[in-house]
């Protein structure tokens, strides 16, 4: 009988799970809301109780199953299989996910940081098409990302391997939360791209939906930003576009240059943006690049969107 692996996708207001097979195929997914009330104590025994639930619905059995992968934010132990710092879920002190999942399931559990689940996914059966060495760059309400080089998860000394958001792309920009300045997530992220928009529209003078916008107080998205420099052509959003895709492809350029992996892929909800967004950074990326790296490595959209996690989860479990 073909085993299955399990992959679980913990976020702050959703725990999605897929069952797939071995070569990556999703079979089933369902998802549960997180309660991460009394600081996150409900977690793990929901997703125990979740699986438990869904194996005899599905008349399965724990030995049919190859591991359970999970990713997950916060600090993340991957041997110990703990996670702490996940301030989203309230876990706040030492989660020991792994033990308790393994004595709740009777299946053999792997975890690791969300991002670089994601990565593994998008790497897998996403843009990386399974290439050995793949960066997955997410570009959300923060700026993520992992690293697979010679097919394997990149880690570093202290588990930071991959955090693409805090490379330096401006040292005199804005403050970011990490407590230095000029960190990619400050200008790249969601909120990032509109803090960009309002420091241009200072200074701006021209005619501008989008600085009207601003001026008004009205409330601005990225996605705001991007439909109105791709659809309407305005002037202050071009601006902003540029200046982001700069420091996009500034940072792309600087991964590429130190680790030459076959594709960059860029995902996350400022991804949506597409091609629009693609075609700005892979110009800015040859800029910064030599020429064996702007020949060699590709950048690409991602293809997953949200099944990136679970796919990348069940992978661990391999």
């Amino acid at each position: 009988m073909d085993k299955k692996l399990l992959g679980i996708d913990l976020g702050g207001t959703t725990v999605k799970f897929a069952i797939l097979t071995e070569s990556g195929e999703i079979q089933q997914k369902w998802s549960i809301e997180t309660n991460i009330l009394d600081d996150g104590s409900h977690i793990v025994p929901d997703i125990i109780d979740s699986i438990n639930h869904h194996l005899s619905l599905y008349d399965m059995k724990p030995e049919q199953f190859i591991g359970i992968g999970m990713g997950t934010p916060g600090s993340v132990d991957i041997e110990a299989g703990t996670v702490i710092g996940a301030y989203n879920l309230n876990w706040t002190k030492l989660q020991q996910v792994k033990k308790e999942i393994e004595k709740g399931t009777n299946i053999k559990f792997s975890i690791d940081n969300d991002a670089n689940v994601a990565a593994l996914g998008e790497r897998w059966k996403g843009a990386g098409e399974n290439e050995a060495d793949v960066i997955f760059m997410t570009l959300g309400t923060g700026v993520g990302g992992g690293i697979v080089m010679n097919g394997r998860l990149l880690h570093g000394a202290a588990g930071c391997a991959g955090e693409i958001g805090h490379v330096t792309v401006d040292p005199t920009g804005f403050e970011c939360t990490c407590g230095k300045r000029g960190c990619l997530e400050t200008v790249a992220s969601a909120t990032g791209v509109v803090r960009v928009a309002r420091q241009l529209a200072e200074e701006y003078a021209g005619n501008s939906t989008l600085k009207a916008r601003l001026d008004n107080g009205e409330d601005i998205t990225s996605k705001d930003i991007f439909e109105l420099a791709e659809n309407d052509g305005d002037d202050l959003a071009l601006m902003v576009v540029d200046k982001v895709t700069f420091y996009l492809g500034l940072a792309c350029g600087n991964l590429g240059n130190t680790l030459n992996p076959s594709t960059i892929v860029i995902g996350g909800g400022v991804s949506a943006a597409g091609e629009f967004l693609r075609s700005r950074v892979e110009k800015y990326f040859k800029e910064f690049t030599f020429p064996q790296v702007r020949e060699s490595t590709k950048v690409k959209l991602a293809e997953l969107g949200n099944e990136a996690g679970v796919i990348g989860a069940a992978s661990l479990a391999k």
